[in-house]
């Protein structure tokens, strides 16, 4: 039911963020948003505002906070400077699909575009938003207000997710007006299209050695139930891409990283393609001469050239494998879990050349609880563990996608934390890139939000040294000057210890998270050996792989 009454466009945002079953919103308050931070002050028993220190982990926990719910993301910041700072956390929640609203202020609507000098503008502020989200639109009245903001969470969550933004400016949210709160709306899911599931049907009933790639768009569309269904009435080993880790747990019987695409593309004579770009360093991945395609995307720019003709099948990923598996009726694939088991250890082999990344990891891992989430930065630890990394319940591996945007592990772990108060939360992060975000152990203590922060420290900004040295034989501007970090967290009362082993790292973190407190652990950590063969197939690597365990492909159909 609808309700019109008389109030501010910063009530009416309130109000219809309320509607909306929000009951956390991100942001750092400035002056043009002093009547949207009053109105959420009015609502204060039914949103909680949460106040980072940097606007640039408002957009971070809006995202973590999305992608570890399903709900939307909604964060809030000043115009200017303020949404600016806000944009790597908006561009890696665009690269990932995930809901959220950005709530960007604006400076008086009468001086938008007339280049005054008023504070906090900028010029073209709603094309830069334009750009990093897959919708937006300004208010121009108090009565607008309810109306957009209803709108936005339909996009948010509509047809392929992403961000979206609402921009209100400043006399927007001070001025009242007539204005009615919205019923919420049910986000527009794409159904597949009954002709093409019957052909894709027909396609892998014929099948001798199906291969589903599932990537971010399986955890988008929350289809991991979905997609283990199919794989097993298929007997289809799924290898999940990068962006895609945790679709399914690590442990599922079909289950393998990407590093095992290698050897197993190479055999598949049909190949589904679920939710992901399926290109790798620019180019799309090999498949073997002759291999049937069929494409499952929100998103028809994902399914065509340069990629291999196929199949095309425009839907929600959830819908498409339950309508599929509808469509298999009775049938049952032939048992493939022992290639699987060949490929894992064939994948197994090749880990053991990162042996010292492979120890902390498996440490990190018998720390957690097996629901844990883990938020891996873009550091030594974080870069293989989409290899390395047992996950034991899809969904909870949340990571940067392609956007790679260091420094967006703990504030996105914050986020997590705000939206899953009783779940164990971790990220890892190197020296380098938690100075992105450590003046957020404020955040972290003030809001009791218990992420236990893992920093592995070395001194340098890890894979630009290890990048340099190799192409150069030297290093330049890839040094650190550290605080001491254990007392740095002390100084904002957060928990904080220093470990020197893998044991002890399990221990530390084990006992951090069951103190349901924030924490950080330091570990001094050495080089590593580079990851980046066994992350990337074009990458050099010194030694060739193993024998691939399925034998030599056949080169013909």
């Amino acid at each position: 039911m609808s309700v019109t009454t008389t109030m501010t466009g910063g009530q009416a945002l309130a109000g219809q963020l309320v509607r909306e079953g929000v009951t956390d919103v991100f942001g750092v308050p400035g002056v043009q948003l002093d009547w949207a931070v009053d109105a959420l002050c009015e609502r204060s028993a039914e949103i909680r505002f949460v106040v980072p220190r940097h606007e640039q982990a408002v957009s971070y926990m809006a995202d973590g906070y999305a992608r570890s719910s399903g709900r939307v993301g909604v964060g809030m910041v000043v115009p200017g400077p303020g949404m600016l700072n806000a944009l790597a956390g908006l561009a890696t929640a665009y690269a990932c699909n995930s809901r959220l609203l950005l709530v960007a202020a604006q400076i008086p609507s009468a001086q938008i575009g007339q280049g005054m000098g008023m504070l906090h503008e900028i010029r073209g502020q709603g094309d830069i938003l334009g750009f990093l989200t897959k919708w937006h639109v300004r208010a121009g009245t108090a009565g607008e207000v309810a109306s957009l903001v209803n709108q936005a969470f339909g996009q948010a969550g509509s047809l392929r997710p992403r961000p979206v933004a609402v921009e209100i400016p400043q006399d927007v949210l001070q001025k009242a007006g007539e204005a009615r709160l919205a019923e919420p709306r049910q986000p527009a899911i794409e159904s597949p299209d009954p002709k093409h599931i019957d052909e894709a049907a027909r396609v892998l009933l014929s099948a001798r050695l199906p291969v589903i790639i599932a990537g971010g768009g399986v955890l988008a569309a929350r289809a991991s139930g979905a997609l283990a269904q199919l794989a097993g009435i298929l007997q289809a080993p799924v290898v999940m891409t990068e962006n895609g880790t945790g679709a399914l747990a690590s442990h599922h019987p079909l289950a393998l990283t990407w590093l095992a695409s290698r050897a197993i593309l190479a055999h598949a004579d049909v190949v589904v393609v679920l939710g992901t770009r399926m290109i790798e360093g620019g180019t799309p991945a090999v498949l073997a001469p002759g291999a049937r395609v069929i494409y499952i995307n929100a998103d028809e720019a994902d399914m065509g050239a340069p990629r291999p003709g196929g199949l095309q099948v425009r839907a929600d990923a959830r819908l498409a494998l339950e309508a599929i598996a509808g469509a298999l009726g009775s049938f049952r694939g032939s048992d493939r879990t022992g290639e699987v088991r060949a490929l894992r250890t064939w994948c197994d082999l090749q880990l053991q050349e990162i042996a010292p990344q492979l120890e902390w990891i498996n440490a990190l891992r018998a720390g957690m609880p097996e629901d844990a989430f883990y938020v891996p930065d873009l550091t030594q630890m974080g870069y293989p563990s989409s290899l390395a990394f047992p996950v034991r319940t899809p969904g909870t591996y949340i990571t940067a996608g392609y956007q790679g945007t260091l420094g967006f592990a703990y504030p996105t772990a914050l986020g997590v934390a705000a939206a899953n108060p009783t779940r164990a939360v971790v990220s890892i992060s190197g020296d380098g890139g938690f100075g992105w975000s450590l003046q957020e152990l404020a955040t972290a203590k003030r809001y009791g939000l218990a992420v236990a922060a893992v920093v592995f420290t070395d001194g340098f900004f890890g894979n630009v040294k290890l990048l340099q040295k190799r192409q150069f034989g030297r290093t330049y501007g890839a040094e650190l000057q550290n605080p001491d970090f254990v007392q740095l967290a002390q100084s904002f009362g957060v928990d904080s210890v220093r470990v020197t082993t893998p044991g002890a790292l399990t221990g530390a973190l084990s006992s951090a998270l069951a103190a349901r407190r924030p924490a950080l652990i330091e570990v001094p950590v050495g080089e590593f050996p580079s990851p980046w063969h066994l992350l990337r197939s074009y990458a050099p690597r010194k030694n060739p792989p193993p024998p691939n365990p399925l034998g030599e492909p056949r080169r013909t159909q």
